[in-house]
This record gives C-alpha cells, sequence and structure tokens, in this order.
C-alpha cells in the first residue's frame, strides 16, 4: 500500500499503512440471526485507504463541517486513549459516507433496513432496546450504563454501550444514551441521516431516529 513493489507494509483494519502488527485495530465478531456484527463500537482514526479521518477541531468549529471528521467524548487529551479504548470514537455522518470507508474491509456501516432486520429478530423496538445492551450499572460498578439500563440482558450480544455524543451545544449523555449513525440519509430533511438510538431509562429503542449530519455519533459494522 506504499506503492513499494516488493514492500512489506500492508493496510490493516484500522486503515494504518504499515508493517506493524501491534497497531492493529481487533474487533469481536457476533452473529444475530442471519448477520454478523462487530460487538464494539468503531475507533478506527483512518478510511480503509490509509488517508487520516480529520480530527482535533475546537468544540466551535466541529459542526461546521461538511467533510468526514471524528472526536473523542469530551475532546480532552486527558481522557482520549481511556475513552477510545472503552466507548470508541464519535464520527459525524460525513465520514460515515466518504467513499474511502470507516469499516474494516468485507464491513461496512449498516443501512436502516439492516438495523431493522436485526431489532426485528429481537422482537421488535419495544423490546429489542434490553436485548442489545450490555449490562449492568455505573452506581452498581459492574456496567457503563446509569441506572437504571431498563431490561438489560444483552442476549443477543450486540453489547450496545453509552457513548454519548456531540451535538453543536456541548458533549451529552455518557452513560445514558447509545445512538449509532446508519449509511441513510434522512428521506425528507437534506441536513439529517437516521440512527438507532438507545437510552438507559427504556428497553424500548428508536429506529429510524433522526439527527444532523453535522453531530458526532457511534458506529458498529456489519459484515457484507
Amino acid at each position: 500500500c506504499n506503492d513499494e513493489c516488493g514492500g512489506s507494509a500492508v493496510l490493516d483494519d484500522c486503515g494504518i499503512c504499515d508493517n506493524d502488527d501491534n497497531n492493529n485495530c481487533e474487533y469481536v465478531p457476533i452473529t444475530i440471526g442471519n448477520q454478523t456484527w462487530i460487538a464494539e463500537n468503531l475507533k478506527v482514526t483512518h478510511y480503509n485507504n490509509g488517508d487520516e479521518i480529520p480530527t482535533g477541531y475546537t468544540s466551535e468549529n466541529l459542526t461546521n463541517l461538511t467533510d468526514g471528521a471524528y472526536v473523542v467524548y469530551d475532546n480532552t487529551a486527558s481522557n482520549q486513549v481511556m475513552k477510545t479504548e472503552t466507548y470508541g470514537n464519535l464520527y459525524n455522518w460525513y465520514a460515515v459516507n466518504d467513499a474511502r470507508g470507516l469499516c474494516p474491509v468485507g464491513w461496512h456501516v449498516p443501512s436502516v433496513d439492516e438495523y431493522t432486520l436485526l431489532v426485528d429478530f429481537l422482537g421488535g423496538n419495544a423490546v429489542a432496546s434490553g436485548k442489545m445492551k450490555s449490562t449492568g450499572t455505573i452506581e452498581g460498578g459492574n456496567g457503563l450504563w446509569e441506572e437504571p439500563n431498563e431490561g438489560a440482558t444483552n442476549e443477543s450480544g450486540f453489547a450496545a454501550i453509552p457513548g454519548g455524543y456531540y451535538d453543536g451545544e456541548n458533549f451529552k449523555f455518557l452513560g445514558s444514551t447509545g445512538y449509532f449513525w446508519s449509511s441513510n440519509d434522512d428521506r425528507i430533511y437534506d441536513e439529517q441521516a437516521d440512527g438507532l438510538f438507545l437510552d438507559a431509562d427504556s428497553d424500548s429503542l428508536s429506529l429510524p431516529s433522526q439527527s444532523h449530519k453535522t453531530s458526532y455519533y457511534s458506529i458498529r459494522c456489519i459484515k457484507n
């Protein structure tokens, strides 16, 4: 991938072009029905061709972009590594829609239809959230969700976690909400795109849930 004939550099699942096996992104796959998902939030910092995904913008500029970008929750150097390893990165929808690709090779950001197949397999919007959320609570010392983490059993193995988001005003709701982008534009509003929304207070979910493309949310990947 460095255009060196016979060279040893390869493009890994993080989108990094080198010969270092220690910086590869490794994800746990989980099969649910007829679909295979990555059971972790995406944390890549490069597109699949090796190009860096822009980051490091100030809070004032984060939602003025029309190109892909990512941010770590709170956007402070002191917690970046810990937050990324635990919750993954937060991406705007322009990064989702970039032709260079975010997900590892052979995987992609799911469409609303693919999320709908998952939710229907788990019994529908009214109950699927509980089957998708990781178990335990922050208060109980055994989980990442705030109480009550309603209905959480994670019987699907999806292990959804509450990575919070950034919406132009502030970083919000780490521990209480999980919002996952889909690959779909909203059908009505050009400035919005669709996603999947989970909440600590409910075992139901919202799909599709609309948000501005300039907001920053978590991403899960599904196998091609």
